[in-house]
């Protein structure tokens, strides 16, 4: 006997006691998608099941009995059990899996067929019941394919049917959603709940006839003690925003909000037109009259919330969270502000001051509220202005080194060409292809070799003429460079002199800008061991030139030179 024929043998007597002795580390994994404890597949009848199944193989060894209950099965992501039993078998706790049925695993195709391959790279098998599929066998993941399609499939007319009757419902006047404030929601049906009805009303109220901010009102009903309808959160403007904002209020039920795009996911949308909505007027008992709602409504868009307050809050302001109050520490916020001529301005105010009004004590004992002051944008910039003219150093140095480094960057090196050499070479070219023409009518070289020729002289010219090409290119290429560099010089420049403002520029030098009040502005620049001070003084009180004042109002002026922050 060879050693071929022995290393055969050993390895049949191998697998004969692997099969005979081998225990086999089991874990099952069940899961139902309701709580109905009459149904046969329920998840008392799979586990008791699958504990039976396990005890009557002596080589199989429960580990434990994996459930999910109630969650779908479309998605792997939300499933804890699961994802806890694949994360055992791969780490050799588990040797195999058994589950009742492909839609029990994954109605996913592409989460069956990945956790199974990953699965069977470290020898560990899953065993479905019902479709007698092993996938440690050689054509298991053909048939696992063709099952986890039919069941995606399954799940998918599943979701279709679903939706199509839960259209059906809404179109009837059902209402589909949770109890929020002011209504309960019983047996599909709105139903005032007056405690929370009063909230709704004292909201629209200061809103509307009290000309009310919504941050105010919040701060309102904090100080007050009233509680949300989740007692979870605290009243905010966006909270209130909502309330002022929903139809629901006056009459009206407008449905299919969100919808949810992808039946594998299960993540809802916010419905921007992809999907009809479905609108009842007159729906249910309103807490409020349509005239209020209308007037509120018509509140909101004069004072053009949506677009605005997304900008107020981007950090490409320059000096979105720079400016610190000096007083409490807050952030400053920007806002935007309307001046007796109906023009508008940015202005920047203390997040605390903004939200909780001058200092004072809530009903709770807690100390809120600032005096913290405000401060225009352009008397930010304006201060940047004179904190960069003030700044000692070699402008015309800097203004060099600047202006070399991006010329070092954007500028092409190559070396000097002759281009009107280039083109006496394509002339010797096409002169040799002519001879060639004459030596192959002469009979001197056969077709064979004048095709080769040819060919030879052909691509020649061609990448010839493709560099005088790119060399009239970088040419231009050149000149657009020195443009741009005259450009950049001009722009650096003024930057550097202060005569013009950059947002970024400023937003990297600046470190923090903490207004004290408005006689004390200090200005801290980063790597800077120094503080500038400022104050906001009137033009007319100051007795100075006004050709910097650029509404008539305030201006800042420089009181002190840099100081040493020691």
């Amino acid at each position: 006997m060879n050693r071929y024929e022995k290393l055969n043998q050993d390895r049949l007597v191998e697998e004969k006691v692997s099969v005979d002795q081998k225990t086999y580390k089991v874990g099952a994994y069940c899961r139902v998608s309701t709580d109905k404890e009459d149904q046969a597949n329920s998840f008392e009848s799979q586990q008791r099941y699958f504990k039976e199944y396990i005890e009557r193989r002596p080589n199989w060894e429960l580990v434990e009995i994996f459930a999910d209950e109630g969650i779908s099965g479309t998605n792997t992501k939300k499933r804890k059990a699961f994802n806890r039993m694949i994360a055992d078998a791969k780490s050799g706790e588990i040797d195999l899996i058994i589950t009742k049925e492909i839609s029990r695993f994954a109605r996913n195709t592409l989460d069956s067929i990945y956790y199974t391959r990953e699965l069977k790279k470290r020898g560990v098998g899953v065993i479905f019941l019902n479709d007698n599929i092993n996938t440690l066998d050689p054509d298991a993941e053909l048939r696992l394919t063709i099952m986890s399609s039919i069941a995606q499939e399954e799940s998918r007319k599943t979701s279709d049917r679903v939706k199509w009757g839960q259209l059906r419902q809404m179109e009837k006047g059902v209402v589909f959603g949770r109890d929020m404030l002011g209504y309960d929601v019983r047996g599909g049906q709105l139903f005032i709940n007056e405690e929370g009805a009063k909230i709704v009303r004292m909201i629209f109220n200061k809103f509307v006839n009290e000309s009310k901010g919504t941050h105010v009102i919040a701060r309102e009903l904090r100080e007050a003690g009233v509680t949300t309808s989740t007692s979870r959160k605290q009243w905010s403007n966006t909270v209130i925003l909502r309330v002022i904002r929903n139809e629901k209020y006056c009459g009206d039920l407008v449905q299919k909000k969100t919808f949810t795009p992808d039946y594998l996911s299960h993540e809802k949308k916010g419905n921007r037109g992809e999907e009809e909505f479905v609108i009842m007027k007159d729906h249910h008992e309103p807490i409020i009259s349509r005239e209020m709602f209308d007037r509120a409504t018509e509140i909101l868009e004069s004072r053009a919330f949506s677009q605005e307050r997304k900008a107020k809050y981007s950090n490409r302001y320059a000096f979105s969270g720079k400016i610190k109050c000096g007083r409490c520490g807050a952030s400053y916020v920007a806002r935007y502000k309307t001046r007796q001529d109906g023009s508008r301005y940015k202005a920047w105010r203390c997040f605390e001051a903004n939200r909780n009004g001058n200092p004072h004590v809530d009903q709770a004992g807690n100390q809120l509220g600032c005096f913290g002051e405000g401060l225009r944008d352009e008397d930010a910039f304006h201060i940047m202005r004179l904190v960069c003219g003030s700044l000692d150093f070699e402008r015309d140095i800097i203004l060099s080194n600047l202006v070399h480094a991006i010329d070092s960057v954007i500028k092409e090196e190559y070396g000097a060409v002759d281009t009107a050499r280039l083109v006496e070479k394509i002339g010797q070219v096409d002169e040799k292809r002519s001879r060639l023409i004459e030596l192959y009518m002469s009979g001197d070289i056969d077709k064979e070799q004048f095709i080769t020729a040819r060919d030879k002289c052909d691509t020649e010219a061609a990448e010839i003429k493709s560099l005088i090409e790119s060399i009239e290119q970088r040419e231009r290429l050149h000149e657009a460079q020195q443009t741009l560099l005259c450009d950049i010089k001009d722009a650096l420049d003024e930057m550097i002199s202060g005569i013009t403002h950059d947002e970024e520029f400023y937003r990297s030098i600046l470190n923090k800008m903490v207004v004290h009040d408005k006689d004390h502005i200090d200005v801290y620049l980063n790597l800077l061991p120094f503080k500038w001070s400022y104050a906001i003084a009137k033009a007319s009180k100051m007795g100075v030139n006004d050709k910097r004042n650029i509404f008539d109002t305030e201006i800042p002026m420089s009181v002190s030179s840099p100081l040493s922050s020691a």
